[in-house]
Order: C-alpha cells, then sequence, then structure tokens
C-alpha cells in the first residue's frame, strides 16, 4: 500500500508533464468533412493538417464563397484560438484567401463566437475559425462561415468538398488580390452586445460581490472573460490558466475528469461560482462554490429556465442532450424541440420553431437574442445574472433542476457490418417505445432514453443513455448493446 501511495502522488504531481508527454506520441490524422477540414499538425499531406491541405481547402472555400456572394471580390472574417500552430495556420490560409482574390479581415486571437458575430457586424460575406475545439493542442481546423456568422448547410459543406476534391478554384490575377487588413477591438464589440441584452443585469451582479474563478486552458478566454467579468461588476477574479499560449495544461475538454484544479481552488479561495471554457469560448461548464460540478449538460438547462421564467417561448438541444431542459421547458408551459445532432442542425430547429433559447448538452448555449452561435460569454452573464436574481448558493440552484445521469459508449463494428441497416433493425427492435429517426435511432422510454448515431469517419456507432440514475442509464446502454450484439 506505501509503495502504491508513492506512485499515486508521484502521478499526480507529474501529472501535466504526463499530459504533455501523451500529446507528442500522437498518430496522424486529417477528418475532412461538411463543417470543415481538422487533423494533427505535421506529417505527409493528407495524413496531417500540412501546410498543402490547409491550403487547398481554403482555396475551395474561398471559390465556393465567391460564386454564394456573387461577388469578385467577397470579405471574410478571420480569427483563431491561441494554438502554436495558430500563426502558421492564419498566415497559409490568410495568404490563400488573398490569392482567391478575397478580403481579409484579420482578428487574430478571438474566440468563435466573437468570429461570428464580426461576420455580421462588418457585413462580410464569410468566415473562418482557426480552432480545434476541444481538441488536444496538437490539432487544428478550419471551421467555416457563412455571411450570417453561422455554420454551413450540409449542402453548402458538400459543395466546397466537392471543390476540394476536384480543385475546382480559380486564382486571381496580380491586380485582383485580395487585401489583408488586421482588425482590433471585436472583443470589446461582443462584451458591448453582451451587456446591452435585456435580460443581462449587471447592476444586481455587481450588487452580489461575487468572487469568480475561471480556468480558461490558456487560451483566448484568458483574454476575453477577465474583461467580460469586469463589465458585469464582478467584484474579483481569481484566474487559472489565462495565459494565451496555447499549452494546455490539461486536457482542454471541459468535463469534470479535467477540473480537479479548479474545483480544489474553488474551496480554497470560498469562491461563489467557477466557469470554465474550452479553447475558442464556444463551451462553458459551471463549478459550484463548494467544488462540485454543475453539469455541463445543466449549463443551457438553467439558462434555459431564467430565460422562459421572463421571455415565454420554445426551446431546442441536440437528440443526445439531457431531458431536463424538455422538462423545465413544459414546466414553464412551452414547448421543447429535439434536433440532430451539430450546431446547425439545432440553430435551423431553432428558427423553424420561434425558439428562445436553446444549444447543446456540452455547455453550448445559443441565445438568439445575441447570434445564432454558441457563446460561453452570454452564458456566463446570463447564468450570473439568474444567480444574483435567485439569492442561492451555486449548489443549491443545482439542486433545482431534475437529475439525470448520461451513459456514453461506442460500439465497433466489424467489417462488414452495415451501420444504417443495423439502427433499422435497432428501431424495429424497440418498436413498442416512442422511435425518433431524424438523427440515427432515439429511443423514448419512460424511464429514460436511448441513442444510437453511426460514425461518418470511423466504423462505429456511438451510443448515449441517459436515466434518472447513473445505474439505470448503464442498465439501459448495456440492454441496447445485447440487442445491437444479437442483431449482428
Amino acid at each position: 500500500m506505501y509503495i502504491l501511495g508513492i506512485i499515486v502522488l508521484t502521478l499526480h504531481r507529474f501529472k501535466n508533464q504526463i499530459f504533455h508527454a501523451f500529446l507528442n506520441l500522437h498518430i496522424m490524422s486529417l477528418v475532412i468533412s461538411i463543417s470543415g477540414i481538422r487533423g494533427t499538425i505535421g506529417g505527409k499531406p493528407a495524413e496531417g493538417l500540412t501546410p498543402i491541405d490547409t491550403v487547398e481547402f481554403a482555396s475551395a472555400y474561398a471559390s465556393w464563397l465567391i460564386k454564394e456572394s456573387g461577388k469578385t471580390r467577397p470579405a471574410v472574417v478571420l480569427g483563431r484560438d491561441a494554438r502554436i500552430s495558430g500563426p502558421m495556420v492564419e498566415q497559409l490560409v490568410s495568404a490563400t484567401l488573398s490569392a482567391m482574390g478575397v478580403d481579409v479581415h484579420l482578428l487574430g486571437l478571438a474566440t468563435t463566437p466573437t468570429v461570428e458575430m464580426a461576420v455580421t457586424t462588418l457585413g462580410a460575406d464569410g468566415g473562418i475559425v482557426l480552432t480545434a475545439s476541444h481538441n488536444p493542442a496538437q490539432w487544428n481546423a478550419l471551421k467555416l462561415l457563412n455571411g450570417r456568422g453561422e455554420f454551413l448547410s450540409a449542402e453548402d459543406g458538400e459543395s466546397i468538398l466537392q471543390k476540394a476534391r476536384s480543385n475546382d478554384y480559380v486564382y486571381a490575377d496580380v491586380k485582383k488580390l485580395g487585401q489583408i487588413k488586421p482588425l482590433e477591438g471585436m472583443d470589446v464589440k461582443h462584451i458591448d452586445q453582451v451587456l446591452k441584452l435585456d435580460l443581462v443585469k449587471a447592476d444586481k451582479i455587481k450588487r452580489k460581490k461575487f468572487k469568480v474563478v475561471i480556468d480558461c486552458v490558456n487560451s483566448v478566454g484568458g483574454i476575453v472573460l477577465p474583461q467580460l467579468l469586469k463589465a458585469l461588476g464582478v467584484d474579483e477574479v481569481v484566474e487559472l490558466y489565462c495565459e494565451p499560449t496555447g499549452e494546455f495544461p490539461h486536457n482542454p475538454e471541459p468535463l469534470p475528469e479535467h477540473l480537479t484544479e479548479i474545483s480544489e481552488l474553488m474551496v480554497r479561495e470560498k469562491a461563489d461560482v467557477g466557469f470554465v471554457v474550452d479553447p475558442d469560448v464556444d463551451r462553458l461548464a459551471i463549478v459550484c462554490e463548494d467544488g462540485s460540478m454543475f453539469g455541463e449538460e445543466y449549463t443551457l438547462v438553467a439558462i434555459a429556465d431564467y430565460i422562459l421564467s421572463r421571455t415565454p417561448g420554445n426551446t431546442a438541444s441536440n437528440l443526445s442532450s439531457t431531458r431536463a431542459l424538455r422538462d423545465v421547458t413544459e414546466g414553464h408551459g412551452q414547448s421543447y424541440f429535439p434536433a440532430a445532432v451539430g450546431e446547425v442542425n439545432v440553430v435551423n430547429a431553432m428558427k423553424e420553431h420561434n425558439c428562445v433559447i436553446g444549444g447543446e448538452g456540452n455547455g453550448g448555449v445559443i441565445y438568439p437574442e445575441l447570434h445564432y452561435g454558441r457563446d460561453a460569454l452570454v452564458g456566463i452573464a446570463l447564468f450570473l445574472t439568474h444567480l444574483a436574481e435567485s439569492g442561492m448558493e451555486c449548489s443549491v440552484m443545482r439542486k433545482c433542476y431534475p437529475d439525470y445521469f448520461i451513459s456514453k459508449n461506442k460500439i465497433t463494428l466489424a467489417e462488414g457490418v452495415e451501420a444504417d441497416a443495423l439502427l433499422e433493425k435497432f428501431a424495429s427492435a424497440y418498436s413498442e417505445y416512442k422511435i425518433n429517426t431524424v438523427d440515427g435511432v432515439k429511443v423514448d422510454m419512460p424511464e429514460g432514453w436511448v441513442h444510437l448515431r453511426k460514425s461518418n469517419t470511423e466504423p462505429i456507432i456511438r451510443l448515449y443513455a441517459e436515466a434518472g440514475s447513473s445505474e439505470e442509464a448503464e442498465r439501459i446502454a448495456n440492454q441496447a448493446k445485447l440487442t445491437i450484439n444479437e442483431l449482428i
């Protein structure tokens, strides 16, 4: 036991070194899809995100944008998170856009929602965010936006893919090159727009004299969150990993197992609430005053509760998000609408059903009064207002919402197994329950739900199950796995 204790203490002491050593052992990977291109930096073309792959895809996007906008010289907003590879990829993309005859508004370090809002603020024709979101530091990506500052539709994404595959683009001659113009101050404008929202009450936040801890994983959140909190009147901000160096100190996905340091710091500092964002600041996790996790799934639930208490209307989230949003929505006498997984699908559902709030269970809050994009800044402002007006401690507020537990799994398919046919058989096997086939197969049962989706990049099926206890969620998931194995 003594030796085991020494090993555990040593691993804890050197966990950051171990984490970074693991990052250096990655396998080259490149994923090209309708939502953009992402991959690990380095390697051979088509095996990692190399300069050649970056230039080809940026060229295809520019060619699509020229046709889509009907302009010979469209404009694009370009921003990036703080990844080490960011400056290199930024230079490649901006130069490529210029070579295609596209003007570039160069934001430099900027959050994804800031880039989205800048597209409409500047009247640009599109945007690109250089970020691999919650992926580790060796990854980067080109996330593509349309002229509304929103992610592209499946049809538009497929059009760009076709151009990339066939090299269907023509570079501009020397007199028609696009201009690259550095642009500052968009983060300040973003914060100003958040503060102007009717349901953001900076005066009430200021009166509570909140002490807030933030973990920005050494990316762009470290630039903008302190500014936001100061503008909201927060009394004291304790910063953890707020230097935008791109050296992620822990796994950048804001999950409980990665947030032990801020959890301990919350108790030590006697803070009121903690906020954690991913590298591009479109996801928000909340930590309670006692160091417990509010729950990434419940970020949207709590904010929706606040919005619905003051603005009657519908809500939407993706099919793999917690049932608690539906419960809260119906508790306010409104309607909840499920959408296929993916931000663009949630946005489409929100527009179709006139939703006043929506998002995803990964901490992504979409508040259309500001813009149609996941935005941790507006999430923080609305949550702090809710907390201030409630008069509750953060952990007490969490207890106001129904408890659900999600089990996340994946099933590897043997060669020759056809995923679509398998999912169709699975739906038949559960036909006694309510079935949704908008995105894979989701089965709603009285005790919970199970959702199966095939991967477009791997021979796997992702399986999510939710219930009122972790044991019940695991039981539902295991039963679904058993059914799948029997069908195979």
